[in-house]
């Protein structure tokens, strides 16, 4: 029985989303690494009665046309990249002898009226969408679709750092944690939705022992909307510290199938559960990461058996990441699974081992683990583990170990103390981070130079930013190169060596604004127009413009010289702008006496109201215009139809990549946006 429920309970994986294959343990990479990030031919959007509106605002996120039919087989399949509406009633009677194929069917469903999709309709899609409408958040939508369709990989990134955590939300009920957010998830990189210790109020003022899919459902939704982190799924059973039964391991199979539905991007399934689930899961993932999950609180389990060696392997059948957890009694036990940690390096770069010891005399396993540990917080209502840490216990435990050693961090500009310069030591002092933080004026030619040579120097943020041609900077980012600009100066000891490497955040913090209300593929192959008195100030935004496929790319105000030059083409007469029939981004790098000079523009490409084909209207307005403007170009952008974005965004952004690039810690955007709101900018 079990096994027909799990090969026949969820639509085929449509052709264009990648469906990964087993992790292999010979070193190579998993094929979901390697996967098109192109988005399949017509993705379908499932809309209940008087919800057709979704249909029109996942088309604008995606930057297709759309349409709605009565049944699926008007379509043909793949022909046209567009994004087609149907009513769930409808799709109930045109499935039958659909090809599927080239299909992403996405049922949508809004809450705000207490109900709750219909299962069957739910297992006949491949993934599905609950949504508030007041507020709704477009951005939680973006995130969703970005990450089902593999536009945005978020693990791929995260696997490159030094060093991962996570926080476990140990709440009741994921609104309580919401107000906290901000300052919880400081110095974590994911969120753990904790789905086991959610408790769910019942009629009679009790809870409910197993929290339902509706009420699961809605707490991924309140949770996913409040942080920008990426989420773990966690349905840990009573054995294991949890509270979910064992007595059916398909309740478990049935959460977590849907978890993957919901687009959460790591799975975390208990290694206890029948290896069918754990294969079925493995292959319905898509762009989801499973994290094959082991813990033992006997005491007695150990790190030399060979016990432990199997249990890897058998974890990483199934799983991109392999989390291991044992309890212990012994200092010694750390040492054991040290030696156990490189046995498993040296052996195997693929999947990677995430693995901690339990209880007191296993603090120090949780200081070095360098993958995913777990960490907890002052403000949570319970520790979610034995012996969990916080992210600030952890820093000052590896600086204690030699393995986090006090550097001097400069603001180099035109500073003095500053609201921004006093948040980056409030998040020092929040991550227990050793560094002294300083301020330091730009002086006369050789004095950044004098900076960075001292033996403590640990890295900076310029303002303005140096020429990438300086030659105490040997070593930059192929983005620094391009852009020709560096605005972050980090320092590499991997080798032993001191080298200075000189980087850019800016054209990232542009990037994740652009990309903060549509999928990456939306700008491909679609117009711009930037204006600058300059080409350096118009660089990061052409290098972040072609990361995203845009083109062509006109100019105004400067004509283009440098490595980026190739493929512009700039506006030289009114007659220029008349050619352009209706460019998908304007980006102002102007100077603030000149901001007004965007405004005709603005208005020219006004947009025309019309709802569909969206592809014909325009869209995105960045400014990157610092100080008091002449005119108001945002109010102006978003009265003639654009979405509108202000430095603040891009600001906000760019120093959460500074703050990575520095220290390797991550602050999330929220935390910085909420500071900036304050005078931060």
């Amino acid at each position: 029985m079990m096994q027909a429920v799990l090969h026949g309970s969820m639509a085929t994986q449509p052709q264009g989303v990648p469906t990964p294959s087993q992790p292999v343990l010979d070193g190579s990479q998993n094929a979901v690494s390697a996967a098109s990030a192109n988005p399949p031919g017509t993705v379908v959007i499932v809309f209940g009665p008087g919800q057709e509106g979704i249909v029109q605002v996942v088309a604008e996120v995606l930057g297709k046309p759309w349409t709605t039919v009565t049944s699926l087989s008007t379509l043909v399949g793949g022909s046209d990249a567009v994004v087609v509406g149907i009513l769930a009633e409808d799709l109930k009677s045109s499935l039958g002898g659909c090809d599927r194929s080239s299909l992403v069917l996405v049922n949508t469903h809004c809450i705000d009226d207490g109900s709750f999709p219909d299962e069957n309709l739910t297992d006949s899609c491949h993934y599905e969408f609950l949504y508030s409408r007041s507020p709704f958040f477009r951005r939680d939508l973006t995130r969703f679709l970005s990450l089902i369709l593999g536009q945005t990989r978020p693990h791929e990134q995260l696997a490159t750092k030094k060093r991962t955590n996570f926080i476990s939300t140990t709440f009741p009920d994921v609104r309580a944690a919401l107000s906290n957010l901000d300052i919880l998830s400081v110095g974590a990189d994911a969120v753990e939705l904790r789905v086991d210790l959610l408790e769910e109020p019942l009629p009679d003022g009790t809870s409910s022992s197993v929290p339902s899919l509706k009420y699961v459902g809605q707490q991924v939704m309140l949770l996913r909307q409040r942080t920008e982190l990426p989420i773990i799924f966690t349905t840990r059973c009573i054995k294991e510290n949890g509270r979910f039964p064992m007595d059916d391991p398909y309740l478990f199979y049935k959460y977590l199938r849907r978890a993957i539905q919901w687009g959460i991007e790591y799975i975390d399934v208990e290694l206890w559960l029948p290896e069918e689930i754990r294969r079925r899961l493995a292959e319905i993932k898509g762009n989801s990461i499973i994290m094959s999950a082991f813990h033992d609180f006997s005491g007695t389990w150990k790190w030399t058996s060979p016990e432990a060696h199997r249990l890897f392997k058998e974890g990483a059948k199934y799983a991109d990441i392999v989390k291991m957890i044992a309890m212990v009694n012994t200092i010694e036990e750390n040492y054991e699974l040290e030696y156990f940690r490189s046995t498993i390096k040296a052996k195997y770069s693929y999947p990677l081992l995430s693995a901690v010891n339990m209880g007191q005399m296993g603090q120090l396993s949780r200081v070095l683990n360098t993958v995913f540990s777990p960490i907890t917080h002052p403000l949570l209502p319970i520790i979610a583990a034995p012996g969990q840490l916080t992210a600030a216990e952890i820093n000052e435990a590896l600086h204690i170990m030699g393995q986090l050693p006090k550097r001097d961090i400069y603001a180099i500009g035109s500073f003095r103390p500053t609201p921004q310069s006093m948040f980056m030591e409030k998040c020092f002092n929040e991550l227990s981070l050793p560094h002294n933080f300083r301020t330091l004026d730009r002086g006369p030619k050789g004095s950044i130079e004098a900076v960075i040579m001292q033996p403590n120097f640990g890295g900076a943020y310029v303002n303005p930013p140096l020429s990438s041609s300086a030659p105490y900077i040997p070593t930059m980012s192929a983005a620094a190169r391009a852009i020709g600009l560096i605005d972050t100066i980090t320092v590499d000891s991997s080798d032993g060596q001191h080298k200075f490497v000189g980087e850019n955040a800016a054209w990232k913090g542009i990037r994740a604004t652009l990309t903060q209300d549509y999928v990456p593929s939306a700008y491909r192959g679609r117009a711009a127009i930037i204006l600058s008195s300059s080409e350096s100030d118009a660089s990061a935004a052409i290098f972040a413009l072609r990361s995203l496929d845009v083109e062509p790319i006109y100019t105004v105000g400067f004509k283009a010289s440098g490595p980026l030059a190739p493929g512009l083409e700039p506006f030289t007469s009114i007659q220029s702008v008349k050619l352009v029939e209706q460019p998908f981004v304007i980006v102002s790098a102007l100077p603030p006496e000149k901001s007004l000079l965007v405004q005709p523009l603005l208005r020219h490409y006004r947009s025309n109201g019309r709802s569909s084909p969206p592809s014909t209207r325009g869209k995105v307005y960045l400014d990157l215009t610092s100080g008091p403007r002449k005119g108001d170009p945002l109010a102006v952008a978003a009265s003639a139809g654009w979405t509108a974005y202000g430095i603040e965004d891009v600001n906000a952004w760019t120093t959460v990549e500074t703050i990575r690039l520095l220290v390797g810690q991550n602050v999330p955007f929220d935390f910085v946006r909420m500071a900036s709101g304050r005078g931060l900018y």
